[in-house]
């Protein structure tokens, strides 16, 4: 017998059922960054467990399902977004994470300006765009989600967890990687930008400092024209450049 006529045989033959196997479910940290402070969209739960206490938008991986096509699924159902960025970021696979039993999440960041994430929260009432705070220390374990002046509100299951791991994912990138651009508009002062990335990071940067290194990295090109509407001088505008910094 050949090598693949055995292999045919043992699968035909394999019973994947007598093995116990947990539910998959995707979690997704949608993070934007408004009035100079990084936010996360949260969904209300309407129904056990957990009722009435906020979560990641996420949802069971379905069958012949992947996580990516889940993630890119739940996102257009549940906050109308399509084409979004977005990034593996861990998976959390506590046996006892979820109440209603043996639940793997496979979670993901993901990065939308706000105006575009704004546009597509506007239909739906059980959706809030939370400040997310993210405490020295524990930012792992422990991250604090405030909306406005509200105050703290409790979250669903380990998604507390998964935002603060997201928060430190994006931070620990920021230099290395250009995805603070995910959340720029098309057009940008270096002033807009660097508020970004300090919005990001959780802490001030020097502007003289900022500006040459964003200049000197090549991410950015001005697009010949300065913001109008403004009394003091304007400020000169730029865009991502998506070009290779030796092309």
């Amino acid at each position: 017998m050949n090598e693949v006529d055995d292999e045919a045989r043992f699968l035909a033959a394999y019973d994947l059922g007598a093995y116990p196997r947990p539910s998959v479910a995707v979690d997704i940290a949608l993070l934007t960054v408004a009035d100079g402070a990084l936010h996360a969209a949260l969904v209300q739960r309407a129904g056990h467990p957990q009722r009435g206490r906020w979560a990641l938008p996420g949802g069971f991986v379905r069958p012949g399902e992947s996580p990516e096509d889940a993630v890119g699924r739940v996102l257009r159902v549940k906050t109308g977004l399509t084409d979004v960025y977005t990034a593996q970021l861990a998976t959390f696979g506590d046996p006892d994470r979820d109440p209603r039993g043996w639940v793997v999440a496979i979670a993901y960041y993901a990065l939308v300006p706000v105006d575009r994430l704004r546009a597509g929260l506007t239909t739906a009432d059980d959706i809030v765009l939370a400040r997310v705070l993210v405490p020295d220390g524990t930012p792992l374990a422990a991250s604090a989600v405030a909306v406005a002046e509200s105050g703290e509100i409790p979250l669903a299951f380990d998604h507390a967890a998964i935002l603060g791991r997201a928060a430190l994912r994006v931070r620990g990138r920021l230099w290395y990687a250009p995805i603070a651009f995910e959340l720029m508009p098309d057009e940008f002062t270096l002033r807009d930008l660097q508020l970004t990335y300090e919005a990001l990071l959780g802490r001030e940067t020097d502007k003289n400092s900022f500006r040459r290194r964003i200049l000197a990295s090549g991410l950015v090109a001005p697009v010949g024209r300065r913001r109008a509407g403004m009394r003091a001088r304007p400020a000169e505008l730029y865009r991502f450049d998506r070009r290779p910094a030796d092309a």
